[in-house]
């Protein structure tokens, strides 16, 4: 249901924007997100948007910005200032909180930072 896009290869300092697109609806999920997984570490929450609010790691505040485009089913990830720690394999997520909570993950899109 969700197909995440935009990942490459980019210097240390410069930008990417990554896209997540849905098969349905945004609004259909109470809260979409990104989440990043880098070699031998755990997945960690980059960013999350609901409603009219916005959440970011401490890592990333002041470089990315979660939006999202409800004409396009979208949600977006601007990364400014890239630094080599967020090399990654960057997941979109929706999650449902009715019936019963459920997440939903797109494929990955791997995102790597050269110094």
């Amino acid at each position: 249901q969700l197909q995440a896009s935009g990942g490459g290869l980019v210097q240390a300092g410069g930008s990417l924007r990554l896209s997540c697109a849905a098969s349905r609806s945004i609004f259909s999920f109470n809260i979409m997100g990104w989440y990043r997984q880098a070699p031998g570490k755990q997945r960690e929450l980059v960013a999350t948007i609901t409603g009219g609010s916005t959440n970011y790691a401490d890592s990333v505040k002041g470089r990315f910005t979660i939006s999202r485009d409800g004409a396009k089913n979208t949600v977006y990830l601007q990364m400014n200032s890239l630094k080599p720690e967020d090399t990654a394999v960057y997941y979109c997520n929706g999650r449902r909180y009715l019936p019963t909570m459920n997440d939903y993950w797109g494929q990955g899109t791997q995102v790597t930072v050269s110094s």
